[in-house]
């Protein structure tokens, strides 16, 4: 299989993957409207991971699945928090932003790295360094300013998957 058409494949179900867990699809007209957007991305876009080795497609394709996975337990966790701060209004915030560094180096990861801190309630990132593999993320709530501790906390609980699939 070339790898234009592995890539292709794999952004079709990232996407279907996505569509589904964002909209709850349980029903025929969300997933086929699942199916539309994703043919849809993946026309724009399915060609945007060409650039990594034909090796190991499966290997990715599940590491993909668990990155999904893990994705959506970090989210359901983040909303759950963000949900007690706005319940508990005397509950303190400390918003701020904190720097981490990743050791990520293609742009594809970094970029989803970004975008995945900033889907999840709470965090937000503001800029990316990529030639320092720094990213700087606003909080919600900062609970601390070691960067080490704040890489392991926010960029840690994405990018040894991310690893995988994309480096």
């Amino acid at each position: 299989m070339k790898a234009r058409t592995q890539s292709r494949i794999l952004v079709f179900a990232l996407a279907f993957l996505a569509w589904m867990a964002l909209t709850a699809g349980a029903g025929v007209q969300e997933m086929a409207a699942g199916i539309v957007v994703a043919f849809v991305v993946t026309f724009v876009a399915g060609h945007f991971l060409t650039g990594f080795p034909r090796r190991g497609f499966l290997r990715r394709a599940g590491f993909s699945l668990l990155y999904f996975l893990r994705f959506l337990w970090e989210m359901i966790k983040a909303n759950v928090q963000v949900a007690m701060i706005v319940l508990h209004p005397l509950r303190p915030i400390r918003p701020g932003i904190v720097k981490i560094r990743t050791g990520l180096t293609r742009d594809t990861a970094l970029t989803i790295l970004a975008n995945s801190i900033t889907l999840t309630p709470g965090t937000f990132t503001v800029d990316i360094h990529p030639e320092g593999g720094e990213l700087y993320i606003h909080c919600l709530s900062v609970d601390g300013t070691d960067i080490e501790e704040n890489t392991r906390r926010i960029g840690g609980r994405f990018e040894r998957t991310l690893k995988e699939i994309f480096e």
